[in-house]
């Protein structure tokens, strides 16, 4: 519940930075008794789209400690630590980046990586996953972690984010518009948005926040395939990667917190393929065969 209550004010406590800002700015008068400033919407629905999504991605590492509990290992006590710290430190030397933050905490089979940038990350596991894999397998699964981070990934959805927010802000308000405009013409008293305007606002965040989620899940489909394809690239060949899929296809793996979702290892198939943050089993398990043809 505290971890909640956590990520609840948090999330208040940054929208309410934004819309400072945009205040500050000016750009939340975008609604004008000429009509709607066009290059003032886009800066308000820019400030609110990408602001929201760089401050989350400069928050992920935290976040992800607060939403699972996750312990960073600073000085191994056990061999296992050691053995993992050592072998992410390898990985990550292969790859090309710095030392990540290597964390475990306490649930069900997964793991996941986040972090602001390639050289400021964090690489957990969970303790459901240490018990029921062969070691060979929970390297496969680091070194897909670590490729998420060499790839940028979490850069790059962020970027894909703030885009797709920005224009669902911008074409909202813009639709809200014009259908306000349609509803009143005529109407030569009245003056500003009407309840026409709020109403199609709403519905519009919507409908077009339903379609933004199919493009970012389209493409957290695609980033686990390259880091499959990377993890493979680490360990010298697909089969260790291949194993820890098959493993973890026969497993009841349990979804991490919402905003770490699209980060684990598995996870977030949804109710349609469409809407899914990671390929099926089958389709990822397919692409890493063909890879090793």
């Amino acid at each position: 519940m505290k971890r909640i209550v956590l990520f609840l004010v948090t999330n208040l406590a940054v929208m309410l930075v934004l819309s400072i800002a945009a205040s500050l700015l000016g750009v939340n008068r975008y609604l004008t008794a000429n009509g709607l400033n066009m290059g003032m919407l886009l800066g308000f629905a820019g400030i609110i789209g990408f602001g929201g999504a760089f401050i989350s991605l400069a928050m992920s590492k935290m976040m992800a400690k607060w939403s699972t509990g996750a312990r960073i290992i600073d000085s191994p006590s056990t061999s296992t630590e050691f053995w993992l710290v050592e072998t992410v430190r390898k990985q990550a030397e292969k790859a090309g980046i710095a030392m990540p933050e290597v964390a475990i905490y306490e649930g069900a089979p997964n793991a996941f990586a986040t972090g602001p940038s390639k050289n400021n990350s964090l690489v957990a596991v969970s303790t459901g996953l240490l018990a029921s894999m062969s070691k060979q397998e929970v390297e496969a699964v680091l070194a897909h972690e670590v490729s998420h981070v060499a790839n940028g990934d979490m850069v790059t959805l962020t970027l894909i984010q703030g885009v797709v927010n920005t224009f669902v802000i911008f074409l909202s308000r813009v639709v809200g518009y014009l259908v306000d405009s349609f509803l009143r013409r005529g109407d030569s008293q009245s003056s500003g948005p009407g309840i026409g305007y709020m109403i199609t606002v709403v519905v519009c965040d919507i409908l077009f926040g339903v379609l933004a989620s199919i493009v970012v899940a389209w493409f957290s489909r695609q980033r686990e395939f390259r880091a499959d394809a990377g993890a493979a690239g680490l360990m010298g060949t697909p089969r260790p990667m291949i194993a820890a899929l098959q493993r973890l296809g026969g497993m009841d793996v349990e979804p991490l917190p919402k905003a770490l979702a699209s980060s684990g290892i598995a996870g977030g198939h949804g109710l349609m393929a469409l809407f899914a943050s990671h390929p099926s089993m089958e389709q990822r398990i397919a692409a890493l065969s063909a890879q090793g043809r």
